[in-house]
């Protein structure tokens, strides 16, 4: 590898030319080496057929190098042997080093881009087949307890089962580990039939022990997560036997069913306390389609189950690959879908090219392009609980003002500020209490992911006589004090199947942020919705809560996107999560046949 570089750093000094005059003293400059090392190097060089080396004696005179390979073999060399250690990393560091020359990282760009998608190997007669994906965050772990990002939920749901699942649709719950289950009048009590022989990765036969110690896990967890409003209610879980388990909620909770469909109620088992939680988030055992077998923050690699419950997925392989790279890079346009799970009302960040199967060898105009039912809403949100300048209705509803004209009037803006002119929205009256020389301020929180949204944002503003400095945190350090000390919250909400959950969780966190009148008011809306039966009625209620947040200046919605989903024409069997990311359990490739 080294060599290689070697190469390419002469060729970027001296590859103009078919040849130049230089001497070993300056190449042992520009190489940071002695000179005798230097002349080892054109040695190596000149045996691998790199170059050519004509020596001329004398002290001052110069020799002659001549370039017999080109420097896009050579990088793409570099690229390959990276690639196949599953240093990905090192490999885009070959691009960026050579973004002057676009004919090169066009050519080494195709060649990154061929190493994903879907390769087949042929072994004894069968044909193995193995999908590789491009992501853009590393993952950290996929354990259900300590999960953070929509990458490691996406991860997990392959790993792992929970007690039932979504429908393909959304619609309803079908059986998971538990084929049927049941509930008393009043609501509170869930009792649930466990499949017979369900295996673990590791050979172990799943029983209802392993179901009590899971959400007994989850119940003692201090920790605040996705969805702890729920699991948290949870009284007691016993096993009746084998493989029967009993809930007691400590209320009726109409979210509890829909919640056990979740990544983050997926059943562990009792015996991870042997790894350890730590080595269980990269050396995960479920019962899912797909077992790891290595993972770390370069790569996650994951092989079909054959005795999987639901059935062998008909991939054989995966290779999940962190790429840190901008997305159009790796799709060749501007669609991107992203990362982060945890905290209140999560959603992708649009960042991450996750959710494309590339495949250079079809071209981007040999692709189809389909939309799950997934879209992903950004919003921003108003801390009134804190003594600031926006417990004052009149500035709020003078900011969010702002914000809609912004929103209108964004292609004038753009023009006007390459004129360097200003539109009449920035004309606007200042905020209520402000002057020209003393600027309302205003802190922004968000997460890492967002920070560029909420730079945005924070621009806009100051247009209209707003002073804003932006803290971007992890989603664990978001979790914490950060969202009491500012003033706005930007963040964004994934609306998938699992809407409900996610706007009640939302909704809570909000709850946190606003005066105690319309703080009782959702409380009250929020314990309708547990009680609550009929999902259209839940939504109903939810609906509600929005309109009370917009209303009363609290919320304004900044976008509202779908997330895209390209695959090959030979792709078959695409179905999506709840998320609406792409299902590789019903993934399949047609095999080659003969003559094609």
């Amino acid at each position: 590898m080294k060599l290689h570089q070697q190469f390419l750093l002469l060729h970027s000094r001296f590859g103009g030319a078919e040849s130049a005059l230089t001497t070993l003293d300056e190449l042992a400059k520009l190489l940071d080496c002695t000179p005798r090392n230097a002349a080892n190097i054109v040695r190596s060089m000149s045996r691998n057929g790199w170059i050519a080396w004509e020596s001329t004696r004398g002290r001052g005179r110069r020799s002659t190098l001549s370039f017999l390979a080109q420097a896009e073999d050579i990088a793409a060399q570099a690229m390959l042997q990276a690639i196949n250690r599953k240093d990905v990393a090192r490999a885009i560091g070959q691009i960026k080093i050579h973004r002057n020359s676009s004919t090169l990282q066009e050519h080494l760009q195709g060649r990154l881009l061929s190493y994903f998608g879907h390769h087949v190997e042929t072994s004894n007669d069968r044909q193995i087949d193995t999908l590789r994906i491009p992501i853009r965050q590393p993952l950290h772990t996929v354990d259900p307890l300590y999960m953070n990002l929509l990458a490691e939920s996406f991860v997990a749901s392959h790993v792992f089962d929970g007690l039932v699942r979504r429908s393909d649709t959304g619609d309803d719950i079908k059986p998971g580990i538990a084929h049927a289950w049941d509930t008393d009048d009043s609501r509170r009590r869930w009792t649930f039939y466990l499949r017979k022989e369900v295996l673990f990765h590791h050979g172990k036969v799943l029983s209802a022990d392993d179901v009590v110690y899971t959400f007994e896990r989850l119940v003692r967890s201090p920790r605040r997560t996705l969805y702890s409003f729920i699991y948290k209610q949870i009284k007691t879980v016993r096993a009746l036997n084998p493989t029967v388990v009993r809930f007691e909620l400590e209320e009726p909770n109409e979210l509890f069913l829909p919640f056990l469909c979740t990544s983050r109620a997926a059943i562990v088992p009792k015996d991870l306390n042997q790894l350890g939680s730590y080595r269980f988030g990269t050396e995960p055992v479920g019962t899912g389609p797909f077992k790891v077998t290595q993972m770390n923050e370069t790569v996650c690699m994951m092989e079909a189950f054959g005795p999987c419950f639901q059935g062998r997925a008909h991939l054989d392989r995966v290779e999940i690959v962190h790429v840190p790279w901008a997305a159009e890079a790796m799709t060749g346009d501007g669609h991107r879908t992203g990362a982060a799970e945890g905290g209140s009302g999560s959603a992708p960040d649009q960042s991450s090219p996750f959710h494309v199967i590339p495949n250079a060898s079809a071209g981007n105009s040999g692709w189809s392009r389909i939309h799950s039912e997934t879209t992903v809403r950004k919003f921003v949100t108003c801390n009134t609980q804190k003594a600031g300048p926006l417990t004052d209705p009149a500035l709020r509803e003078h900011l969010f003002g702002c914000l809609e004209k912004v929103e209108e009037s964004e292609g004038d803006s753009a023009e006007a500020a390459a004129s360097g002119t200003r539109t009449s929205s920035e004309k606007a009256e200042l905020p209520p209490s402000s002057s020209e020389q003393a600027p309302v301020l205003l802190r922004i929180a968000t997460i890492l992911p967002y920070k560029a949204d909420a730079e945005a944002l924070a621009d806009a503003l100051g247009r209209y006589g707003y002073d804003c400095e932006v803290s971007a945190v992890s989603p664990e350090e978001f979790k914490g004090e950060i969202r009491l000390e500012s003033d706005l919250i930007l963040f964004s909400l994934l609306r998938d199947q699992d809407e409900e959950l996610r706007l009640y969780d939302s909704y809570r966190t909000m709850a946190e942020h606003v005066d105690a009148h319309t703080r009782i008011d959702i409380e009250r809306l929020l314990s309708l919705v547990l009680r609550e039966p009929n999902s259209e009625d839940r939504l109903q209620s939810l609906n509600k809560i929005e309109s009370l947040l917009i209303r009363e200046r609290n919320l304004h919605i900044l976008s509202e996107k779908p997330l895209p989903t390209a695959y090959v024409p030979t792709v078959r069997g695409v179905t999506f999560n709840s998320q609406g990311w792409v299902n590789l359990r019903t993934l399949w490739f047609p095999p080659a046949t003969a003559g094609e």
